[in-house]
């Protein structure tokens, strides 16, 4: 057994170079890289979350302007509407002044028509009353001449 403890303390002597080397190795490291590394990897852990938030930000102000979008696009749409409504609205009242006016021309054709219709009927029957008169009176005559020369004696001559 004194043997085994002598080879572990020549074991353990032969190794403290070693636990010194490594000791100034982390220590070194702690000094030197372990800060900065700390605050690249703290800095990138920043950023990287920072970068998250913006995306984040981006994604609801997009939102934001789509909705807004969304909203300018049914506002034009509804003033389209609107606006054909108007000019169909339009048209329709144009048509009807249009149908209106050309009803009363109509109207005051036909009452033209007419009033010319009885003019020529008054003309007329002012040219045939005469006329009828005189046939009248030359249908009576041949009817009745006739007859009177029927009713004549025979030795009469006039």
């Amino acid at each position: 057994m004194e043997e085994t403890l002598r080879q572990l303390g020549g074991l353990l002597l032969g190794s403290v170079p070693t636990i010194v080397l490594f000791l100034v190795t982390y220590f070194s490291y702690r000094l030197i890289v372990h800060g900065k590394l700390e605050s690249v990897l703290q800095e990138r852990y920043q950023r990287t979350e920072g970068a998250i938030e913006k995306a984040r930000a981006d994604v609801a102000a997009a939102e934001a302007k789509t909705g807004e979008y969304e909203q300018r696009l049914r506002e034009a749409r509804v003033a389209i509407f609107k606006a054909q409504e108007a000019r169909r609205q339009k048209a329709l009242a144009a048509r009807a002044a249009a149908i209106a006016q050309a009803r009363a021309r109509a109207q005051e054709q036909v009452a033209q028509a007419r009033a010319s219709v009885y003019q020529e009927l008054e003309a007329a029957k002012r040219q045939l009353l005469p006329q009828s008169e005189r046939l009248a009176s030359e249908v009576i005559r041949m009817i009745l001449k006739p007859v009177a020369v029927a009713q004549r004696p025979a030795g009469s001559a006039q």
